[in-house]
């Protein structure tokens, strides 16, 4: 598990709009929700996964992409930034891939994001 600790840490920057080369990764039945900006791409909420994009190389024509059905996940948890120097919020996965834990810089509604983790694994 040490050589994938890397990849099990993602931070949330903003919402944006769902990048257009998405739609080709999809499966039938399966719609984009939600797509945030990562430090360096994208990482997108489906009705039936999350998608990461991740950049690579100097010039960033270099894309992983990493892909984590809603069916893995086992467990989550999610904590609301609150107070004067806790800005962040937080999701936690434990998944059949480890322990995948889900920044989000203030803004970002992490109710919302729990509310369609449930929905998807809750109601699948």
């Amino acid at each position: 598990m040490a050589e994938t600790a890397a990849i099990l840490a993602w931070t949330l920057v903003s919402e944006c709009p769902v990048p257009n080369d998405v739609h080709e990764l999809l499966v039938a039945g399966e719609t984009a929700i939600a797509a945030y900006k990562t430090f360096r791409d994208a990482a997108i909420f489906t009705n039936k996964r999350l998608i990461v994009r991740d950049a690579q190389g100097f010039t960033g024509k270099k894309v992983e992409i990493y892909s984590l059905p809603y069916s893995s996940i086992y467990m989550w948890s999610s904590e609301n930034g609150h107070g004067i120097f806790n800005f962040n919020s937080e999701i936690e996965l434990w998944t059949k891939a480890g322990h995948i834990k889900v920044n989000l810089n203030k803004g970002i509604d992490v109710r919302r994001l729990d509310r369609l983790i449930a929905e998807a694994v809750l109601l699948a």
